[in-house]
């Protein structure tokens, strides 16, 4: 029941086995089509999955989007 286009994280693949994708900081992942039991998500990466409708995802964006950002210190 999420809405076309809606920023979604943590979804299940097969439902009933928990979060398995999106779910590294600042990630996001978005409902692009539903077809029958099946929608389609546009991953972060760009990669397109089809996946089952009765599977749970939670909405909106990971936060900690600077993650990546973060120094690490001196090298040497």
């Amino acid at each position: 029941n999420i809405p076309l286009g809606t920023a979604i994280h943590n979804i299940e693949i097969t439902p009933g086995k928990g979060g398995q994708l999106v779910r590294t900081a600042g990630a996001v992942a978005k409902p692009i089509a539903k077809e029958g039991k099946l929608a389609t998500l546009r991953l972060a990466s760009g990669e397109v999955r089809l996946v089952s409708q009765n599977s749970i995802a939670t909405i909106g964006q990971i936060g900690n989007t600077d993650a990546n950002n973060k120094s690490m210190g001196k090298a040497g």
